[in-house]
């Protein structure tokens, strides 16, 4: 006979729960954060613009770009989806703090309370990022998310079967 205790535990799978929703944050996120610059570039053209409001629309776009190549990596269940998920997360609060300071230097408190009362055009893009990239960055940062997108996955057939 066999001592039970010198077999280890059977290794528990961990649960998908977190970086599942975060992926699916992360594709809803790039959509709504890709919607400023696309109208803006097509409404007024890129060589119009002045510097700063292209430097902060290039934010807005980096942001959706990492968060909808993160959400699709993480779906995959690819560890690098979770890092691009941080990253357009940190962007995306970038972005929505970086707006205020660089277009409307000395109204950073008239910017955000004219954005929470939905006042300026597109101001729900604004929220989306002020909102969904702390709980993003939550999201990913929760032990959780990374353990299961380094966990390897089993096959689903038995060994000789």
């Amino acid at each position: 006979m066999s001592d039970p205790r010198s077999h280890p535990a059977p290794e528990r799978r961990p649960k998908a729960t977190t970086a599942v929703l975060a992926g699916l944050v992360g594709l809803v996120l790039a959509g709504v954060l890709g919607y400023l610059p696309a109208e803006w570039f097509i409404d007024f053209g890129l060589a119009d613009l002045p510097s700063r409001t292209q430097l902060v629309l290039g934010l807005y776009l980096l942001a959706a770009v990492l968060l909808l190549l993160g959400g699709l990596v993480t779906l995959f269940r690819v560890f690098t989806g979770g890092v691009l998920l941080l990253l357009g997360a940190l962007a995306a609060i970038g972005a929505v703090v970086g707006e205020p300071l660089l277009l409307f230097p000395g109204q950073f408190s008239q910017f955000f309370t004219s954005m929470f009362q939905f006042v300026p055009d597109q101001a729900f893009v604004r929220v989306a990022a002020a909102v969904g990239g702390p709980v993003l960055l939550v999201l990913c940062a929760v032990p959780a998310t990374f353990r299961y997108l380094r966990h390897p996955e089993r096959s689903a057939s038995r060994p000789g079967w």
